[in-house]
């Protein structure tokens, strides 16, 4: 595919990339419980790097601590570091912090989690017994059980809010789709208490943010910024919401921008990063 001279013009000047992980540039390799590289992903990044540019990597995923998933990423060639490596817990965490809440409740692993006890927050397991919990997280958490939605229930009845690292209900792999665990277990919550959860990860304005500070970069670089990913209702609504550049992959759960909204078409969408990579080459 031969891109626009727009699209081109605005990858070539772009202040800052925000690749998506899964679907985007790598899959979930089960065989080795690492990722495997999609084609040209790691020599697009690679690019970047001897350019200069800066880019982040940002997971809605949050099985695993950002670091963890970096080191997954290097493993399969990526030249990506700790601190370049974004899950919703790391938005979370900032968010959490300004915010001034002290305890929340994770309904997580210890991955899901690690961003937040890092900034120094309160965090109390899924089904521990607590007062004056001030919010309710819902991550990746498939031991999620009755324990754990009855102390999450009454932490959101006596007052807690409910927030999420994502809540889309499904995310690529190399076997195909996989079900969020935390869009299950926030409509198990909504349905029990009928509050609705705050997206903390993509698409929400807190992890575009999260991603431009990390890149050093100022709020007025927002719409210089590219964003590449594969699900039209995280990565393109996000960019659309601040008018950066929008790159629609093919390769994990999008297969066609025909019938989508206005805020989650691409400005272009793509086959592989070939011609991503070739603009900027």
């Amino acid at each position: 595919m031969t891109l626009s001279s727009d699209v081109t013009a605005r990858l070539r000047g772009a202040s800052g990339f925000v690749f998506d992980m899964d679907g985007t540039i790598a899959l979930g390799d089960a065989a080795s419980g690492g990722h495997k590289a999609l084609p040209h992903a790691v020599a697009l990044l690679e690019t970047l790097k001897a350019q200069g540019r800066p880019y982040v990597v940002f997971t809605n995923g949050t099985a695993k601590p950002p670091a963890a998933y970096a080191a997954s990423l290097r493993a399969a060639g990526f030249p990506v570091e700790d601190a370049q490596m974004l899950t919703p817990s790391s938005s979370a965490a900032g968010w959490l912090v300004k915010q001034g809440v002290g305890r929340i409740r994770v309904l997580g692993n210890a991955g899901c989690a690690a961003p937040l006890v890092e900034a120094g927050l309160d965090v109390v397991g899924p089904a521990d017994e607590a007062e004056r919990v001030e919010a309710v997280y819902t991550g990746w958490f498939r031991e999620f059980d009755f324990a754990a939605l009855e102390a999450a229930c009454h932490s959101l009845w006596n007052g807690a809010r409910l927030l999420t690292a994502s809540n889309v209900p499904f995310f690529a792999t190399a076997t195909g789709r996989a079900i969020g665990s935390s869009f299950a277990i926030n409509a198990m919550l909504t349905s029990m208490t009928g509050k609705r959860p705050s997206v903390l990860g993509k698409p929400s304005r807190v992890a575009l943010d999260t991603a431009r500070a990390v890149m050093g970069l100022p709020r007025s670089a927002l719409k210089d910024m590219v964003v590449v990913g594969d699900d039209p209702g995280l990565e393109m609504r996000m960019a659309n919401s601040a008018g950066a550049l929008s790159v629609g992959m093919k390769t994990g759960i999008m297969a066609s921008d025909a019938n989508l909204p206005a805020r989650d078409r691409p400005a272009v969408l793509l086959d592989s990063l070939a011609p991503v990579l070739e603009a900027l080459s």
